[in-house]
Protein backbone atom coordinates (compact mmCIF):
# COMPACT_ATOMS: atom_id res chain seq x y z
CA UNK A 1 0.00 0.00 0.00
CA UNK A 2 1.45 3.20 -0.94
CA UNK A 3 0.15 6.73 0.24
CA UNK A 4 0.75 9.76 -1.23
CA UNK A 5 -0.69 13.39 0.10
CA UNK A 6 -1.52 15.66 -2.33
CA UNK A 7 -2.55 19.54 -2.00
CA UNK A 8 -1.09 20.06 1.16
CA UNK A 9 -1.81 21.89 3.65
CA UNK A 10 -4.83 23.80 3.07
CA UNK A 11 -7.20 21.59 0.92
CA UNK A 12 -4.97 18.20 1.52
CA UNK A 13 -6.20 14.47 0.14
CA UNK A 14 -5.00 11.08 0.38
CA UNK A 15 -4.24 8.75 -2.85
CA UNK A 16 -4.00 5.19 -1.81
CA UNK A 17 -2.29 2.98 -4.19
CA UNK A 18 -3.44 -0.53 -3.41
CA UNK A 19 -2.05 -3.90 -4.03
CA UNK A 20 -4.25 -6.80 -4.48
CA UNK A 21 -6.22 -8.52 -1.52
CA UNK A 22 -5.16 -4.65 -0.06
CA UNK A 23 -7.70 -3.48 2.46
CA UNK A 24 -8.44 0.06 3.59
CA UNK A 25 -10.44 0.75 6.53
CA UNK A 26 -12.11 4.71 6.18
CA UNK A 27 -14.32 7.26 8.11
CA UNK A 28 -17.75 6.63 6.41
CA UNK A 29 -18.61 9.19 3.43
CA UNK A 30 -14.79 10.34 2.76
CA UNK A 31 -14.45 8.50 -0.33
CA UNK A 32 -13.64 11.17 -3.54
CA UNK A 33 -13.06 8.65 -6.14
CA UNK A 34 -11.91 5.16 -6.88
CA UNK A 35 -10.63 2.86 -9.37
CA UNK A 36 -13.88 0.61 -10.94
CA UNK A 37 -12.45 -2.65 -9.36
CA UNK A 38 -12.23 -1.58 -5.62
CA UNK A 39 -15.16 -3.63 -3.73
CA UNK A 40 -16.48 -1.13 -0.49
CA UNK A 41 -18.71 -2.48 1.71
CA UNK A 42 -19.84 -0.70 4.68
CA UNK A 43 -19.43 -2.50 8.31
CA UNK A 44 -19.21 -1.82 12.13
CA UNK A 45 -15.60 -3.87 11.77
CA UNK A 46 -15.94 -7.21 13.59
CA UNK A 47 -13.18 -8.04 16.16
CA UNK A 48 -11.47 -5.82 18.36
CA UNK A 49 -13.08 -2.27 18.43
CA UNK A 50 -15.94 -3.81 16.03
CA UNK A 51 -19.72 -4.51 16.43
CA UNK A 52 -22.52 -2.28 17.56
CA UNK A 53 -20.71 -2.03 20.55
CA UNK A 54 -17.63 -0.68 18.83
CA UNK A 55 -19.62 1.46 16.61
CA UNK A 56 -21.38 3.16 19.70
CA UNK A 57 -18.54 3.89 20.98
CA UNK A 58 -16.76 5.96 17.82
CA UNK A 59 -20.34 7.50 18.35
CA UNK A 60 -19.04 8.77 21.78
CA UNK A 61 -15.67 10.18 20.50
CA UNK A 62 -17.08 11.74 17.30
CA UNK A 63 -16.57 9.55 14.78
CA UNK A 64 -19.38 8.00 12.15
CA UNK A 65 -21.30 4.38 13.47
CA UNK A 66 -20.03 2.92 10.54
CA UNK A 67 -16.90 2.32 8.29
CA UNK A 68 -16.43 1.92 4.93
CA UNK A 69 -14.19 -0.93 4.02
CA UNK A 70 -12.64 -0.99 0.57
CA UNK A 71 -11.00 -4.04 -0.80
CA UNK A 72 -9.03 -4.27 -4.12
CA UNK A 73 -8.72 -7.53 -6.16
CA UNK A 74 -6.20 -6.13 -8.44
CA UNK A 75 -2.71 -4.52 -8.84
CA UNK A 76 -2.50 -0.54 -8.47
CA UNK A 77 -5.83 -0.04 -7.45
CA UNK A 78 -6.53 3.87 -6.52
CA UNK A 79 -8.86 5.66 -3.85
CA UNK A 80 -8.38 9.05 -3.57
CA UNK A 81 -10.04 10.20 0.48
CA UNK A 82 -10.46 13.69 1.45
CA UNK A 83 -11.60 14.91 5.00
CA UNK A 84 -14.81 17.09 6.25
CA UNK A 85 -12.88 19.83 7.07
CA UNK A 86 -10.51 22.06 5.07
CA UNK A 87 -6.78 21.33 6.44
CA UNK A 88 -3.98 19.41 6.22
CA UNK A 89 -3.22 15.02 6.20
CA UNK A 90 -0.81 13.14 7.32
CA UNK A 91 0.39 9.40 7.52
CA UNK A 92 1.14 7.64 10.69
CA UNK A 93 2.88 4.32 10.72
CA UNK A 94 1.76 2.19 13.55
CA UNK A 95 4.67 0.27 14.87
CA UNK A 96 3.16 -1.59 18.08
CA UNK A 97 2.72 1.66 19.98
CA UNK A 98 -0.26 3.73 21.08
CA UNK A 99 -1.73 7.03 19.18
CA UNK A 100 -4.30 9.05 20.61
CA UNK A 101 -6.27 11.18 18.42
CA UNK A 102 -8.67 13.46 19.10
CA UNK A 103 -12.07 13.32 17.76
CA UNK A 104 -12.52 13.96 14.34
CA UNK A 105 -9.04 13.51 13.09
CA UNK A 106 -8.91 10.06 12.16
CA UNK A 107 -9.60 9.04 8.24
CA UNK A 108 -8.66 6.14 7.26
CA UNK A 109 -6.23 2.75 8.37
CA UNK A 110 -4.80 -0.56 6.90
CA UNK A 111 -6.35 -3.66 7.89
CA UNK A 112 -4.10 -4.04 10.69
CA UNK A 113 -4.73 -1.05 12.57
CA UNK A 114 -7.48 -1.23 15.64
CA UNK A 115 -9.59 1.36 16.74
CA UNK A 116 -11.10 1.66 20.14
CA UNK A 117 -12.68 4.55 22.36
CA UNK A 118 -10.36 6.12 25.51
CA UNK A 119 -11.11 7.53 27.97
CA UNK A 120 -8.83 10.28 28.66
CA UNK A 121 -10.45 11.43 31.92
CA UNK A 122 -12.69 14.41 33.05
CA UNK A 123 -9.36 16.71 32.91
CA UNK A 124 -10.63 16.15 29.00
CA UNK A 125 -13.96 17.04 29.68
CA UNK A 126 -12.83 20.21 32.19
CA UNK A 127 -10.10 21.55 28.81
CA UNK A 128 -13.54 21.86 26.94
CA UNK A 129 -12.82 18.95 24.33
CA UNK A 130 -14.54 15.72 24.56
CA UNK A 131 -14.24 13.49 27.28
CA UNK A 132 -13.80 10.44 25.19
CA UNK A 133 -10.67 9.88 22.60
CA UNK A 134 -9.89 7.35 20.17
CA UNK A 135 -7.02 5.03 20.84
CA UNK A 136 -5.09 3.73 17.92
CA UNK A 137 -3.01 0.49 18.04
CA UNK A 138 -1.65 -2.28 16.01
CA UNK A 139 0.84 -2.15 12.70
CA UNK A 140 -0.02 -0.33 9.46
CA UNK A 141 -0.31 3.29 8.41
CA UNK A 142 -3.29 5.57 10.16
CA UNK A 143 -4.18 8.63 8.00
CA UNK A 144 -4.87 11.75 10.58
CA UNK A 145 -6.33 14.90 9.54
CA UNK A 146 -6.07 18.73 10.69
CA UNK A 147 -8.23 21.59 10.36
CA UNK A 148 -5.33 23.78 8.88
CA UNK A 149 -2.10 22.91 9.00
CA UNK A 150 -0.95 19.87 10.57
CA UNK A 151 3.03 19.89 12.09
CA UNK A 152 4.92 17.83 14.51
CA UNK A 153 6.61 18.58 17.80
CA UNK A 154 9.30 16.22 19.34
CA UNK A 155 8.76 16.63 23.46
CA UNK A 156 11.64 15.34 25.74
CA UNK A 157 10.28 17.01 29.08
CA UNK A 158 7.42 19.29 28.84
CA UNK A 159 5.50 20.76 26.24
CA UNK A 160 2.11 23.41 26.16
CA UNK A 161 -0.55 22.90 23.80
CA UNK A 162 -3.87 24.75 23.19
CA UNK A 163 -6.56 22.56 24.31
CA UNK A 164 -7.92 23.19 20.59
CA UNK A 165 -5.32 22.89 18.43
CA UNK A 166 -4.40 18.91 19.50
CA UNK A 167 -4.25 15.98 16.54
CA UNK A 168 -3.22 13.33 18.14
CA UNK A 169 0.12 12.74 20.45
CA UNK A 170 2.00 9.54 20.93
CA UNK A 171 0.85 7.54 24.30
CA UNK A 172 4.22 7.78 25.82
CA UNK A 173 3.18 11.38 26.95
CA UNK A 174 0.85 12.04 29.96
CA UNK A 175 -0.74 15.38 29.86
CA UNK A 176 -2.65 18.16 32.37
CA UNK A 177 -5.12 20.30 32.25
CA UNK A 178 -4.01 23.51 33.51
CA UNK A 179 -4.19 27.86 33.08
CA UNK A 180 -2.06 28.91 30.57
CA UNK A 181 -1.15 31.99 32.37
CA UNK A 182 -0.42 33.03 36.19
CA UNK A 183 -3.93 33.73 36.61
CA UNK A 184 -6.98 32.00 35.34
CA UNK A 185 -8.53 35.49 34.89
CA UNK A 186 -5.68 36.58 32.89
CA UNK A 187 -5.10 33.42 30.66
CA UNK A 188 -9.04 33.93 29.70
CA UNK A 189 -9.06 37.63 29.42
CA UNK A 190 -6.19 36.66 26.95
CA UNK A 191 -7.63 34.75 25.40
CA UNK A 192 -6.12 31.45 25.54
CA UNK A 193 -7.67 29.91 28.93
CA UNK A 194 -7.00 26.18 29.34
CA UNK A 195 -3.93 24.12 27.89
CA UNK A 196 -2.37 20.89 28.19
CA UNK A 197 1.17 20.51 29.67
CA UNK A 198 2.28 17.22 28.36
CA UNK A 199 5.09 15.35 29.77
CA UNK A 200 7.26 12.85 28.81
CA UNK A 201 9.12 11.63 25.79
CA UNK A 202 6.90 11.56 22.18
CA UNK A 203 5.03 13.48 19.33
CA UNK A 204 2.38 15.52 19.52
CA UNK A 205 1.05 16.58 16.28
CA UNK A 206 -0.80 19.42 15.98
CA UNK A 207 -3.14 21.89 13.76
CA UNK A 208 -2.74 25.68 12.98
CA UNK A 209 -6.50 26.43 13.57
CA UNK A 210 -9.26 25.87 16.25
CA UNK A 211 -12.18 23.95 15.15
CA UNK A 212 -14.15 25.51 18.56
CA UNK A 213 -13.24 29.06 17.90
CA UNK A 214 -14.04 28.84 14.18
CA UNK A 215 -17.29 27.55 14.88
CA UNK A 216 -18.16 30.08 17.16
CA UNK A 217 -16.72 32.99 14.88
CA UNK A 218 -18.79 31.85 11.78
CA UNK A 219 -21.74 31.12 13.92
CA UNK A 220 -22.14 35.26 15.39
CA UNK A 221 -22.08 35.95 11.66
CA UNK A 222 -25.02 34.07 11.00
CA UNK A 223 -28.72 35.29 10.51
CA UNK A 224 -30.66 34.07 13.33
CA UNK A 225 -33.04 31.67 12.46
Amino acid sequence: MDIQILQQPDSAIAKVTMNAQEELIAEAGTMVAMSDFINVSTTLRQGKGGGVLGGLKRMMAGESLFLSVFRCYQPDGEIFLAPRFLGDIIVYEMTGKELVVQSGSYLACASGVNIELGFQGLKSLFSGESVFWLNITGFGPVILSSFGGIYEIDVDGEYIVDTGHIVAFEKTLDFKISKAGSSLLGSFLGGEGLVCRFHGKGKIFCQTHNPGSFGSLIGLQLPPR
